[in-house]
């Protein structure tokens, strides 16, 4: 019988705040499709374990209790394995099953911070998330879709959800895009290639 392969890596990813331990920013995932042999309402491996605010605001307590005073990065907790950085005030957590990589998981909240890094410039704290609630959503969204790890590139995902300085964005009223100007532009770059390949010969 063949074994239960799937993509679905990432439980949750909660961002708290270290000084008061509210929550700033949580997703949780379900995987998207459920195994054919599991019966429906059961719980099976990509399952949401916590499917209630009551349940996950339990959990969350439980989890800062936990790693308030720990010195390492990746926990089991509560049957899952956990990895957290923290950064500034707040605190980034990756939650995945308990047979999950926690190098992959580890990779994942790295991600998450250095691409938060990039983003927000000046520093990771509380304050400057929830200003920037927007791009912080977007950059989780690029790092995972539905628990499944889409990308682990901070220079990357932050490329997809920065937006371009004004300064850097072509001004389209100076561009003529009649049928005059388009062969003005043809022609000009059949002269810059002639003149390329005349100074390579």
């Amino acid at each position: 019988m063949p074994t239960n392969m799937t993509l679905f890596s990432i439980n949750a990813i909660l961002i708290f705040s270290t000084d008061d331990r509210t929550r700033i920013l949580t997703k949780y995932y379900s995987a998207p499709h459920a195994p054919l042999h599991a019966p429906p309402g059961s719980s099976y491996p990509g399952a949401n374990p916590y499917p209630t605010v009551k349940d996950q605001k339990a959990f969350e307590k439980g989890l800062m209790d936990k790693t308030n005073k720990q010195t390492s990065d990746v926990i089991l907790y509560d049957n899952r394995v956990v990895v957290f950085k923290m950064e500034g005030d707040v605190m980034l957590y990756v939650v995945g099953g308990a047979d999950e990589n926690e190098v992959l998981l580890f990779s994942v909240v790295l991600a998450l911070r250095d691409s938060l890094n990039i983003l927000l410039k000046t520093s990771t704290d509380k304050r400057t998330i929830i200003e920037n609630y927007d791009l912080v959503a977007l950059a989780i969204d690029e790092i995972v879709d539905d628990g499944i790890i889409l990308e682990t590139d901070p220079v990357i995902i932050a490329s997809r959800v920065s937006k371009p300085p004004a300064q850097d964005m072509v001004n389209m009223k100076n561009i003529d895009l009649s049928e005059q100007g388009l062969l003005n532009v043809w022609e000009f770059g059949k002269q810059k290639l002639a003149e390329r390949m005349r100074q390579g010969l």
